[in-house]
C-alpha cells in the first residue's frame, strides 16, 4: 500500500482503485465544522439515493408546521414533531445498514437479509408509533 501526506491529511492509494483516506484529527471549532459538514453529506446522500426518504421529508414539509398547528399545548406539538423525527431518524439508520451491507458484498447471504430486514422492521415500528401518537392526539 503507497501512503503520501498532502495537506495535513494522510493519503492511502489502494491496488483497488479505493481511495482510503484518513483525516487528520481536529478539535474545537474545527471538529464541530467538520462533523457538521459530514453530517449535511450525509443527509444528502441518504436524499439522493433512498425514495422512501424524500417522501418523508416531503411529507415532514406538510408535518411540521401541522404540528405547531394542531398541538393544543407546547407539550403536544413537541411530541408530534418528535414522532416526525423518530421516523427520518430511524430511515436514515435503516438507509446506514443498507449502505453497509451492500458495500460487503452483492451476493445473498442469509446475515445480510436479517440485518436489513431488522432495520426495515425499525422503520415499520417508526411509522406505526408516528400513527398511535398523531391519532391518540388529535382524537383526545
Amino acid at each position: 500500500m503507497e501512503e503520501k501526506i498532502s495537506e495535513g491529511k494522510l493519503m492511502s492509494a489502494r491496488s483497488n482503485g479505493e481511495d482510503a483516506r484518513v483525516p487528520s484529527k481536529k478539535s474545537g471549532l474545527a471538529r464541530l465544522l467538520a462533523a457538521t459538514k459530514y453530517s449535511a453529506e450525509g443527509l444528502n446522500a441518504c436524499y439522493q439515493s433512498e425514495e422512501a426518504f424524500r417522501i418523508e421529508i416531503f411529507l415532514s414539509i406538510f408535518l411540521v408546521p401541522l404540528a405547531f398547528f394542531l398541538g393544543e399545548t407546547a407539550l403536544e406539538s413537541a411530541i408530534l414533531l418528535l414522532s416526525i423525527a423518530l421516523v427520518l431518524i430511524v430511515e436514515l439508520l435503516n438507509s446506514a445498514v443498507e449502505a453497509t451491507i451492500d458495500r460487503v458484498g452483492p451476493g445473498y447471504h442469509d446475515l445480510a437479509k436479517k440485518a436489513k430486514d431488522i432495520a426495515s422492521g425499525a422503520v415499520f415500528v417508526s411509522l406505526i408509533t408516528f400513527l398511535l401518537v398523531w391519532t391518540v392526539l388529535l382524537l383526545d
